[in-house]
């Protein structure tokens, strides 16, 4: 039987990494998490084809013109990140659901190319003020760099609507248990 697969967004400091972690951990579905490909160099003790699939520019250029990517982006100049199809054909293929952590143009691309046998969910804040809040809380950010992570996640909010599922993260545990039964749901179909 062919897996599935799981596409999970959410503004920066919205919980998403913790809670997809949390279902991982647990274990009681079986899921695999996706394992992007980049044009950056490695960092300290990444691995190819565990942390990344570290590809050169040109690389990713020529799988991009042959159209091996669900999804990807240019984030900087010459640096790029997206999903290989490979990647999600190699977990599915071998019975298993893949979970895939992407902002919201590529959750709308893989969606739309996978229908029915994907799941987008979205990971919401309880509001703008609290998501503030959580990314001055956490100490690591500049001012002016949680402005732009607010002023970006006020424009991620406006695709919530387009997804299969909505999960508000107020409160972390009751999150966990809401993306479970979601996920749970849709792979019992």
């Amino acid at each position: 039987m062919t897996g599935k697969i799981i596409i999970v967004s959410a503004p920066s400091g919205c919980g998403k990494s913790t809670i997809i972690n949390a279902l991982l951990e647990r274990g009681d579905i079986d899921l695999q998490f996706s394992v992007s490909a980049t044009s950056r160099k490695p960092r300290g003790e990444e691995k190819h084809g565990i942390h990344y699939y570290f590809l050169t520019e040109e690389e990713f250029r020529e799988r991009i013109s042959r159209d091996e990517f669900v999804e990807y982006e240019e984030v900087y100049a010459g640096r790029f990140y997206g999903t290989l199809k490979s990647e999600i054909d190699r977990i599915t293929g071998d019975g298993h659901n893949v979970v895939l952590d992407i902002d919201v143009k590529g959750a709308m691309n893989v969606k739309q190319l996978y229908g029915d046998r994907a799941l987008t969910l979205f990971i919401m804040p309880p509001s703008i003020d609290e998501l503030r809040r959580r990314l001055e809380g956490r100490a690591t950010d500049a001012p002016e760099v949680i402005d732009e992570r607010v002023r970006k996640a006020a424009y991620e909010l406006e695709f919530a609507p387009h997804y299969d599922a909505v999960v508000v993260n107020d409160n972390l545990a009751v999150a966990v248990e809401d993306t479970h039964k979601v996920i749970t749901d849709f792979l019992s179909k």
